[in-house]
């Protein structure tokens, strides 16, 4: 009952086809199974109620399973004939196995510059792999997801990374090898470069990774412009960084400030914020960053597109398709299902898209579940309709129940408020994720197949994420927040596998999933469902909700809803006791953050606040919606903080220091409670708490209060309650004194620094509120007193008047709260006021003696005070009422015009002088017209009633006695229209009546008499012209009817009939019904003789004269369609008949088809029933008789055939002899078929007897076989000739024992097919032979070479067996190839053919992998064994070379390996002492005498090599040592030596033995730290050669070879460095310095020393230089020659700095001081400079001489002022 147990689900059984049990305690792959619950009736009434009782037992999985009682059964609401949606394409196999998604165009930009700054060289423009051009990019991150090259190659997943690169094509080993080196050449280097900057830690500048150039001074920093790339990668300018803060934005806020910590991107050139990236960086990186778009390429993207809108049915079609594919027909279990999906995504079996109708909007779209305000479907009952409608578990009501948090949501959020539809099919995905703001979830599974669920519980979120991001590195790199879109998926097993807990949950249809807050869940459908899917959040989710929104704010994701608000708006509302467990604790949380960050805030200088505006429904959450911050994406419901400067722009406290630039007391803090408030809410909740929390809370609250909040100030520091008491004090003080706006408004805003706080400023905020009402009560009293003087200094301006009832509020109370003038003088007014507004009531009431004088002085009164009376209006408007009743009054009564005089307006003046209570001398005259057109109204009324009583005269008499009347009356106005239309009628009779007889046109006049007629039923009055007019209508119609008759063909019934009706009407003597009466007596003549021939069966003459004479009468006789119905039926039957009276049967085949027997007996008895006498009917009759003959011959024949067929078959009875009996009997039926083809007809006997022809010949041809052998052909198509033979003759004795033996047959020529034997075993053809005795029919031939081919393999077999009974050395492999032949020629399948195939494809595929390692070092294709020789003796050479070094011995080595020397001259090098063939070397006759070779010029070299030696090598590539030994090691399994094995044998021993001396020599070079160089260089360039002329090496020696090289060369340089006689630049030595770190070389070594000691002495120096000569004059000149002789003497070159010493030791001016940034002024004489204060100047003069170049009196100024025009 109830929660129970977990216990294992019931067996599902689908449409489909499951074949096993679809749970158990564990499921598939396992994975542990999710706990079940059963609640009983009494439980399930209330979900909320129910989840909360089992969530301590079900939480710890993260997901549960409800199954419902048997009594839910909630109908499906949809319609699914009508149901369309959209859709998702989901690419099943991407889910795990893609690449991150990456731009090219980005990779390839920071892939150059990597290549350009560190290796000196370009990018290829493209490289191939296996014919195409190979993406560089996908390959990096498909290496990068596997954890780099190293961990590829240990693990070998290279066909792995094959998968990512190209989704289709084999992977073979050939292609992981090539792969690979194509990494390791292209891309190893750069993976180093990329994980080596990752790992480093600089928080200064972004630019200082691998930057060459160091700053000497702060200006030279500053004026630096950095340089950037655009999107093509070419390099743009930009401005200095002052101006680019200022012109750079934020993509995120949109703001340029703060560009110190603006990040561009090194692609777009576009900024961000460090702590507006989402998730923030604490620092800028090193190296080069592009931003996500730059990263991410749209093409590469990945994510479920929109798909095509679907119906149902549509729907369903897809979905049977993707099954069929994958599984076909087959039943299918969960855990195959669940193996087949995993493999799809991990990318192993082949790429799969879907459809999902995911995420449908249940408003749109329509729920699944029952709602009130949806149509019901016709099949469903009502009351179950609507008791579905409200149940709890409806998933619509779900999120809106009491004791959810979301109840109090205003808005509907689309599928956390309102459920989501979800239509799937087989494999459609739902990914990792946990729910939005972490709520929980109910899914539940409306119809089809089961869905599967993958849980994680919330408290291993953390090791999820970790496992995430461990398993899939580059697709979290290119997306951190990659588990919000749902996109991905990861097996299961490798959470398990990493100690993540995991849980499975099979949904079935009915079936409710529960997954709690912060647990991820992801899974898929088993086949086409339908499900629906809501978010809640009962009490206990506070805490998760807490936690999900500084998740949303750490990732800067925008909210689904504001969590503060939340938690504000329910401790509002009604609480639920258990509630207020769960909300203290978040309220308690976001009250002391509120409180930090206000406090915070306040000592770093914001003091000025605002109150938000209030909400207009503060019941609800999210009625109304919150600015968000700019840099988080949160909601600000609490507080923000706003700056002018940004108006429009607010953020969160966290992140104050990022609105703008502005100083702190220019920002302002917006908030929605006080902290006080914030202190009432938790309060009102701890109230339904226990005893023990309130304590806690108030002891809190009073620890609080002990705390001061102070902040520094001048002097010491300050409490914020100390400037409060202080501004209290001060705002008492301003109460006092008269009113000063400047004071009241600075008194105010200094209290916005403390209305936020708690409780303890409550006293500031009752102050406040009394000076904000005082300053608004004298506002409004000045205001009032302006506007009376305005209006009373000009009327005619736009001012409006002061309202009575503000002024009467604002002097209600005698207590005034300040001073202010002018408060006596208003009081005047409004007393003033009171006095009219008194007059202007008593002129309202009920006065009749009040004149229209009298108002108009009230009105002018009124019109000029300056105090609005709203009573005044109503004087005015009854004045105006008055003038207007005048008005209409004096109109009616002079007007002259008839009925030009409404009676609703005279009505209307009569109401309103009433309402008026005035007496006027117009009322008079009114009431006598008035009194006048109710006379009139009554008269009409009365003769409208009786109007069919009344004659023409008497209403015409009445209408002359107001005739003129100028009152408009309804009824005398409609008595006058009647009068009139049937005045009218009258006269249009006359008209049509005259002379009707003598028209021709008939028609035209029924229809005139019959408007007439319709014109007479609406009039009112009665006429008497009526019936006259409906007579003359009768006789129209029938002369109309006449014409009709003589102009076409009617029936002989019409005629008479119309001729009946003439004589009724007394027209018969018209000419026109004369004509017609001659026409019908010749129609009765020819009536008769057709009566006659129909009668007498006369011939087909007779009919034909009726015919013809029936066509000319006019008439249509009524025997004239049996007439032409027995012309017919003969016609027809003589068309049948024709082909059977046709005796030529040739004739009848050439033109058409033989016509049946079955139709020709028809015929025959349809000629009997024909009202026709015809002669051919006897000639049908003799046709009949012959076919009847032929039928009774053939059935003859099929019976001798039968009895043939069905013969007693025992042993050897079927012999020669009996074929010619089958041959005669075949010429007597084909004999037959040619009679009955003669007879010209189609016998249905024919076919029978074409079939039985065919059963004999192939009984001929089968018996044959006894005497031949056929072919497997020809039995092939005996056996298919079976299939056409009547079921009749297929179980026929003779034909069974025919077809037993050819189905033999086929077997034994199986057997000695050459392809066929080897698919058969020995055992099988034994078992042929032995069948062989038991058939009827023998086939002595075959079963001879059966019993040969037996005896041939079992010979084969004891070859083999004597083969492998041979040691593997004595083995050959011409032996094993000539088994091959002999086995496939001659042997059946069995065990040993199959081992020497699969010795002989071990020996093949070890030869091609062989092949593909070793050949890839060799230029020419030539075989296997030749390039193992090549290598072999390659490496002979290099064991020479490294043999012969070490004993000392001098020999000949050259580039071309040749040591013939006979008749060849020789060069001998001067360092190693070695011999090269002079026409290899070519150097010219001077050099020859100090000729070096081109190893020890390469190893004396002083260039850093970029990749091996590859000026040495010519397109020749070392083999890998391990891959040789890995062939070796392959070649043990082989069942054979062979000599491709042996020679692989020495190869790997000999690269051991030179792999040591290359070892020793290297160990040697990286360990030597002396200065002489000369042995180093000796001893590589031995290895040089050495390496030069192996073909093979091992990897790791490889790469410490080149360290050493690279180091050599370094100290090579170092030393010419330091030996040069030109002067070192420090900066020189710090690049030298930092090469010597990247090979790292030793800090003992001899030229890293001497670097670093010129690099100390040398920047030591340099800065005492730039102090000097910027200390403005302060040291003695003899110091400052003193330093600069020091800097020349300095071991470097500091040419720079000694320059700026010398100008800092020239003099200047009568001063004699350095220069000192004074102002100066230059002589125009003698160009001396002189400084403004010591030649007593105060501006440069246009032209200036110094008093030593004082000109004397004739001397001319002009001389000297062409030197001055520059300065």
């Amino acid at each position: 009952m109830g929660k129970g147990r977990q216990r294992e689900e019931r067996k599902w059984v689908s449409t489909g086809s499951w074949s096993d049990d679809l749970s158990s305690s564990l499921g598939p792959r396992n994975i542990p199974a999710g706990p079940v619950f059963y609640p009983s009736e009494e439980e399930f009434k209330d979900p909320l109620d129910y989840i909360n009782m089992i969530r301590p037992e079900a939480e710890p999985y993260g997901i549960c399973k409800i199954v419902p009682p048997s009594t839910w059964k909630p109908p499906f609401a949809l319609d699914m004939d009508s149901f369309t949606f959209p859709t998702k394409t989901q690419a099943i196999h991407q889910l795990q196995a893609r690449c991150a998604s990456c731009d090219p165009k980005t990779f390839a930009l920071d892939y150059n510059r990597f290549l350009e700054k560190h290796c000196g060289k370009k990018a290829k423009k493209r490289v191939v792999f296996e014919g195409d051009a190979l993406d560089l990019c996908k390959l990096f991150n498909a290496v990068k997801r596997f954890g780099g090259y190293d961990a590829v190659t240990r693990a070998k997943k290279w066909g792995e990374v094959f998968r990512f690169v190209r989704r289709r094509g084999n992977i073979s080993e050939c292609s992981k090898h090539v792969l690979s080196q194509l990494y390791l050449e292209h891309l190893h280097d750069y993976e180093e470069y990329y994980y080596r900057l990752n790992r480093q830690k600089n928080k200064n500048c972004k630019r200082d990774l691998n930057c060459g150039k160091k700053f000497e001074t702060e200006d030279e920093i500053l004026s630096y412009k950095r340089r950037r790339r655009n999107k093509e990668g070419e390099r743009v300018e930009v401005h200095k960084v002052e101006d680019e803060e200022l012109g750079q934005t934020c993509e995120q806020c949109k703001s340029g400030l703060h560009g110190e910590v603006m990040l561009l991107c090194d692609r777009c050139n576009k900024g961000w914020h460090i702590y507006c990236l989402s998730p923030p960086l604490k620092r800028i990186p090193p190296g080069n960053w592009y931003c996500f778009e730059c990263l991410n390429s749209d093409e590469d993207s990945f994510g479920f597109v929109q798909g095509k809108q679907f119906s149902l049915e549509g729907f369903r079609r897809v979905a049977d398709r993707v099954k069929k594919k994958w599984f076909r027909s087959a039943n299918t279990s969960r855990m195959q299902l669940e193996q087949k999906f995993w493999d799809i995504v991990e990318g192993s079996v082949g790429e799969l898209e879907i459809m999902y109708g995911s995420d449908l909007d249940t408003s749109v779209y329509g729920s699944g579940f029952p709602r009130a305000t949806d149509e019901k479907p016709s099949s469903v009952d009502v009351n179950i309709w609507n008791e579905y409608c409200t149940n709890p578990w409806n998933l619509n009501n779900l999120p809106r129940l009491q004791g959810s948090m979301l109840q109090s949501v205003h808005h509907n959020i689309a599928g956390v408020m309102v459920p989501w539809l979800y239509v799937g099919m087989l494999f459609s995905s739902f990914c990792w994720h946990f729910e939005d703001h972490c709520l929980y979830s109910m899914n539940y599974l409306h119809w089809g197949e089961p869905k599967c669920w993958y849980s994680v519980p919330g408290n291993e979120a953390q090791s999820f994420e970790k496992v995430m991001r461990d398993s899939l590195p580059d697709l979290f790199e290119a997306q951190p927040d990659l588990l919000f879109q749902l996109v991905t998926m990861l097996n299961p097993s490798v959470l398990l596998a990493k100690g993540v807990p995991v849980c499975s949950i099979l949904q079935e249809p009915g079936n409710f999933v529960i997954t709690f807050p912060r647990s991820y869940h992801g899974g898929f459908n088993f086949g086409l469902n339908c499900a629906e899917a809501v978010n809640f959040a009962p009490a206990d989710w506070l805490p998760h909700g807490g936690f999900g929104a500084e998740l949303y704010r750490h990732y800067h994701k925008a909210a689904v809803l504001s969590h503060e608000e939340l938690l504000c708006v329910a401790a509002k509302n009604d609480i639920d006791p258990r509630l207020s467990t769960y909300l203290k604790p978040e309220l308690l949380r976001i009250y002391d953050r509120e409180k930090a960050w206000r406090e915070r805030l306040w000592r770093n200088g914001i003091t000025r606040s605002s109150l938000m505006l209030s909400r207009k429904r503060p019941e609800y959450v999210g009625a109304e919606e919150d600015s968000m911050c700019v840099i988080c994406q949160q909601f600000l419901y609490l507080s923000a903080i706003g700056c002018n400067c940004r108006p429009l722009t607010f953020v969160c406290l966290e992140h104050w220091k990022h609105l703008c630039e502005c100083t702190p007391n220019k920002l302002r803090l917006f908030y929605r409670h006080t902290l006080a408030d914030l202190n009432d809410l938790l309060h009102t909740v701890d109230k339904l708490d226990s005893k023990e929390a309130a304590g806690i809370l108030q002891r809190k609250s009073c620890t609080e209060k002990d705390v001061a909040l102070a902040k520094k100030v001048k002097g010491g520091h300050v409490t914020l309650l100390q400037l409060a008491e202080e501004w209290s004090l001060r705002a008492c003080k301003i109460l006092e004194h008269p009113y000063s706006r400047h004071a009241y408004v600075t008194a105010i805003e200094e209290a916005e620094q403390f209305l936020w706080a708690g409780s303890e400023m409550d006293f500031v905020r009752e102050m406040r509120n009394n000076l904000v009402q005082a300053q608004n009560w004298a506002e409004d009293v000045r205001e009032c007193m302006s506007m009376v003087k305005l209006w009373s200094r000009d009327r005619k301006c736009n001012i409006k008047k002061i309202q009575m009832g503000h002024i009467n509020k604002l002097l209600k109370s005698n207590d005034v709260p300040c001073n202010v003038p002018g408060h006596l003088q208003l009081q005047e007014y409004q007393e003033e006021a009171n006095k009219l507004t008194d007059e202007i009531n008593s002129a309202l009431s009920i006065r009749p003696e009040i004149s229209v004088a009298d108002l108009e002085i009230l009105c002018a009164k009124a019109m000029n005070s300056p105090i609005y009376i709203p009573e005044s209006e109503k004087l005015e408007y009854k004045l105006s009422a008055v003038k207007v009743w005048l008005d209409n009054a004096r109109n009616c009564i002079n007007q002259k015009t008839r009925s030009s005089v409404e009676i609703d307006i005279l009505y209307k003046l009569e109401a309103e002088i009433l309402d008026l209570q005035l007496q006027l001398p117009e009322t008079e005259p009114l009431t006598v017209l008035m009194r006048k057109a109710e006379s009139c109204q009554s008269c009409c009324s009365d003769i409208l009633k009786n109007l069919k009583n009344l004659e023409m005269q008497e209403i015409e008499q009445f209408l002359s006695g107001f005739e003129e009347f100028t009152v408009n009356i309804p009824e005398l106005k409609l008595l006058r229209k009647y009068y009139d239309d049937t005045t009218s009628w009258k006269c249009r009779v006359n008209l049509v009546l005259r002379n009707i007889q003598e028209r021709g046109d008939q028609e035209n006049v029924v229809d005139e008499l019959r408007v007439l007629q319709r014109d007479a039923s609406s009039l009112q009055i009665q006429v008497d012209e009526l019936p006259s007019l409906e007579l003359e209508l009768t006789k129209a119609c029938c002369r109309v009817r006449a014409i009709k008759a003589l102009h076409n063909e009617m029936s002989m019934d019409f005629i008479q009939q119309l001729m009946s009706e003439a004589y009724t009407l007394q027209m018969e003597k018209e000419k026109l019904f004369t004509d017609l009466s001659g026409r019908l007596a010749v129609a009765m003549s020819a009536e008769e003789k057709a009566q006659f021939c129909l009668g007498n069966k006369a011939k087909i003459s007779e009919f034909e004269d009726v015919l013809r004479a029936s066509d000319n009468i006019g008439i249509i006789l009524p025997s004239l369609h049996d007439v032409k119905d027995a012309m017919s039926v003969a016609n027809v039957w003589l068309m049948k008949s024709k082909p059977f009276l046709i005796h030529d049967s040739s004739i009848v085949r050439a033109s058409e088809s033989c016509p049946q027997v079955d139709v020709l007996k028809e015929l025959v008895l349809e000629s009997e029933h024909l009202k026709i006498h015809l002669e051919e009917c006897s000639l049908l009759d003799k046709v009949w008789k012959k076919c009847i003959d032929w039928e009774q011959d053939a059935s003859s024949l099929l019976q001798a055939v039968e009895k043939l067929c069905n013969i007693d078959v025992i042993g050897d009875q079927i012999t020669s002899c009996f074929i010619p009996e089958l041959e005669r009997q075949v010429l007597l039926i084909e004999s037959a078929m040619k009679a009955g083809v003669s007879l010209g007809l189609e016998f249905t006997m024919i076919p029978k007897l074409e079939d039985a022809s065919s059963m004999l010949k192939w009984f001929i041809k089968a018996l044959s076989f006894s005497f031949v052998i056929p072919t497997s052909e020809e039995v092939g198509v005996m056996l298919d000739a079976i299939v056409k033979f009547p079921l009749d003759y297929k179980s026929c004795t003779l034909v069974v024992a025919l077809i037993n033996g050819l189905n033999w047959l086929r077997k034994a020529l199986e057997c000695l097919d050459p392809h066929g034997r080897l698919r058969l075993e020995l055992g099988s053809v034994e078992e042929v032979l032995v069948i062989s005795e038991k058939i009827y029919t023998p086939f002595p031939i075959i079963v001879s070479r059966l019993r040969d081919a037996i005896q041939k393999h079992n010979l084969w077999l004891e070859q083999v067996i004597l083969f492998f009974g041979l040691n593997s050395e004595d083995r050959t492999w011409n032996v094993l190839l000539q088994l091959k032949e002999v086995g496939n020629a001659e042997a059946f399948r069995c065990s040993e053919l199959e081992k020497i195939l699969s010795e002989i494809n071990k020996v093949e595929q070890w030869k091609l992998k062989c092949e593909d390692v070793v050949k890839l070092s060799m230029a020419k294709e030539i075989p296997l064994i030749c390039t193992l020789i090549e290598i072999k003796e390659t490496l002979d050479k290099s064991f020479d070379i490294y043999n012969s070094s070490k004993n000392g011995a001098t020999r000949i080595f050259c580039t071309c390996y040749s040591s013939n020397v006979e008749q060849q001259e020789v060069l001998t090098c001067s360092v190693c002492k070695e011999s090269f063939h002079r026409h290899c070397s070519t150097p010219s006759l001077e050099d020859a005498m100090l000729y070096i070779c081109a190893y020890c010029s390469f190893v004396k070299s002083s260039i850093l090599p970029r990749r091996r030696f590859d000026s040495l090598k010519a397109g020749q590539k070392h083999l890998e040592l391990d891959k040789l030994v890995n062939l070796l090691s392959d070649a043990n399994d082989l069942c054979m030596w062979n000599k491709e094995r042996r020679i692989l044998h020495q190869v790997v021993e000999k690269a051991h033995a030179c792999n040591g001396f290359l070892t020793e020599i290297v160990d040697f070079a990286l360990t030597y730290v002396a200065k002489d160089l000369t042995i180093v260089i000796g001893k590589l360039s031995i290895a040089s050669k050495a390496m030069e002329v192996a073909a093979a090496c091992d990897g790791l020696g490889m790469k410490k070879f080149e360290l050493a090289l690279a180091r050599n060369s370094w100290k090579i340089g170092a030393e010419k460095l330091l030996e040069s006689s030109e002067k070192p630049s420090i900066q020189q030595v710090q690049h030298y310095l930092k090469e010597g770190d990247a090979v790292n070389i030793p800090p003992e070594d001899y030229y890293r020393l001497k670097l670093a000691e010129f690099r100390n002495v040398g920047l030591q120096w340099a800065n005492i230089a730039k102090k000097v000569s910027m200390d403005g004059g302060l040291l003695e000149l003899n110091k400052v020659f003193e330093l600069m002789f020091e800097g020349e003497n300095l071991p470097v070159y500091c040419g720079k700095e000694v320059k700026l010493l010398k100008e800092r030791s020239m003099l200047y001016c009568i001063c004699r001081r350095p220069y000192d940034q004074r102002a100066m002024v230059a002589c125009d004489r003698c160009n001396e400079w002189y400084h403004f204060d010591c030649v007593e100047i105060l501006s440069a003069p246009k032209i200036y001489i110094c008093p030593a170049c004082d000109l004397l009196p004739n001397e001319d100024l002009c001389a000297s002022t062409p030197i001055t025009q520059e300065r």
